[in-house]
This record gives structure tokens, sequence and C-alpha cells, in this order.
């Protein structure tokens, strides 16, 4: 195998195609809200991921009926996990936190919550809580949003937090039989090459179970749009022999048995600017594979 892949690990764990299903729960940041900071991360448009379905005027339960009926008609004997994607899914008190993810884990076909968040917004009574629900039977995953390993980087996108954050969070989380994942972009502005495999190395280093991977790319309506539109300089774009190239390089660094959920997405046509590929994920997924084969290589080749 050259990379270890996370799907197949949910499938032998519940014997069944799982599929998630996103929720999109009406929270906020606290780089939006002013808590931290205003204006978001400059890359961020929550409609670059969100699908049609998720909107917060609906009611959980009712998204994820219209999430299973979107993919039941694709596949069948599906089970689901529930996704609380948009935003930050961890922040809010903790009595509102247990109701958004109970309402979700009274229906039928959830095995489990997947829970995207930042490392600042955790803590020990809300892991607590996480840890209750996997003894009573439930799966359940949290995505924190690294994004990078550099200060300067967090600091230049307005991430308003740092990568001691992100320690301190895995610290905290590990050990409670909740699965611990990390997303990550490559491409940030001022990152070299070097800078971008050096962030294998350290989140090797962490207690994390898998990691989501994707190319950053410029969205309409963020601050990154204003500054492409700027200064076109200020960031530095792969084609795609370099993207397929520059993620083998990073996974040849990473620790083994990280699994890989995924090593590019695109978002919507109507709302990237730049770059775009045209391609689906299995298919940049397809060339990575096979770039893989043709380098004779694996993951953790040159892990230490």
């Amino acid at each position: 195998m050259s990379y270890l892949k996370y799907s197949p690990f949910l499938k032998k764990k519940f014997g069944v195609k799982v599929q998630k299903v996103s929720i999109d729960a009406g929270f906020t940041c606290p780089n939006q809200d002013g808590t931290k900071g205003v204006g978001g991360c400059t890359y961020c448009n929550n409609n670059s991921f969100n699908p049609k379905y998720c909107k917060p005027k609906k009611s959980i339960t009712t998204q994820i009926n219209e999430g299973i009926a979107f993919f039941s008609k694709k596949y069948k004997n599906l089970k689901y996990l529930a996704y609380f994607q948009a935003y930050t899914n961890t922040y809010a008190d903790l009595s509102k936190l247990k109701k958004m993810y109970e309402e979700a884990l009274k229906h039928e076909n959830i095995l489990g919550l997947i829970i995207a968040t930042r490392p600042d917004c955790i803590n020990t009574d809300t892991l607590d809580y996480l840890e209750h629900l996997v003894r009573k039977g439930f799966y359940i995953k949290i995505e924190y949003g690294i994004e990078s390993t550099i200060d300067r980087t967090l600091n230049l996108i307005n991430r308003c937090q740092t990568y001691s954050e992100t320690i301190r969070a895995f610290e905290i989380s590990k050990n409670r039989n909740i699965d611990l994942g990390g997303h990550l972009i490559l491409g940030l502005p001022k990152e070299s090459k070097e800078d971008m495999l050096s962030h294998a190395e350290k989140i090797s280093n962490l207690p994390i179970n898998s990691l989501k991977i994707h190319h950053l790319q410029i969205i309409k309506n963020t601050m990154m749009a204003y500054q492409f539109k700027k200064d076109k300089t200020y960031f530095n774009f792969f084609d795609i022999d370099e993207y397929v190239d520059l993620v083998i390089d990073f996974l040849e660094k990473l620790r083994p048995d990280i699994m890989i959920e995924r090593v590019f997405s695109e978002s919507p046509p109507e709302i990237l600017i730049y770059p775009k590929y045209g391609l689906k994920n299995y298919q940049l997924t397809s060339l990575v594979e096979k770039r893989v084969k043709e380098r004779n290589t694996f993951q953790g080749k040159f892990y230490h």
C-alpha cells in the first residue's frame, strides 16, 4: 500500500460503507465575532465546502434527512456519520453542544459524530462529554483545523491562534478513544516547499489518527480574493504535476500510521477564482497513486 487511507478504516470498523452527512448548525468563530479577531481567516468562505442542503435555518434532523436522501440515490445500504462542518463546532456552551450533538445521535441511521473545530476552541469539559458518548457506543472524531504549523503563516492568514495551541488541543484530547483528525493547507502565503514539508515532520509528532490535505484556493468573497487581485505574486501556486509530487514528498516524511482522508479538494466553480484544475478528488488521487508507483515510494519512507 502506497499510503494509508481513512475510508477503508471506516468500512472495516462498521462493516458497511459509511458516508458523512454535513450539518451547518449555525456556529461562528472567535476570529469572526471579535473575541480574538474580525473578518475570519483570509481564505475562508464556508460556501466552498457546504452542500446545498446545509442551512442553519433548518433543524439538524432535517439536514440529516435531506443529506441521507441525497446519498441514498447513489448508494444502497449506507450508514452515516453526522459531520458538524461549518465554522467552529465546539464554540458554544456545553449545554448547547449537548443539545445539538444528541439531536444528531438520536437519528436511527447515525453511528456517530465528526466535529470540525479550531484547536483553541476545545476544553476538558467538552472532551469529557465526548468521551462519555464514546463509552455509550458512538464513534466520535474531532477534526482540528491545523492549516499550518508555522506561526508566521498563521498570523498572515489572520488565524488568530498559534501552533502551540494546536499542540495543546491534541494533548488534552488524546487517550480518550476519540479519533483525532487534522486539516492542512499546502501553499499558504510565504511558505516555501521546505516549510510545507516541515509540516509533515511536526504533525507526525502529534497524537493524530488522520489527516486531510488540500492545496490553497482563492475563493470569491474572501480577503485572499482581494489580495490576489491586488498582487498575485503574494501567492505561490502549483501546476498539477508539481502538486502531485509535493503531496508525495509530504507523505514520504509523514508518520506511516496516520490515515490520509484526502489529498485534494476543489471548490465549486461558481465561487472558485484560482487555480482551476477541473479535477474531481478521485481523479487527482489516481494521479498521486500512479506517481507513487512510478517513484517506487510510500508513506513514511523518510519518517524518523
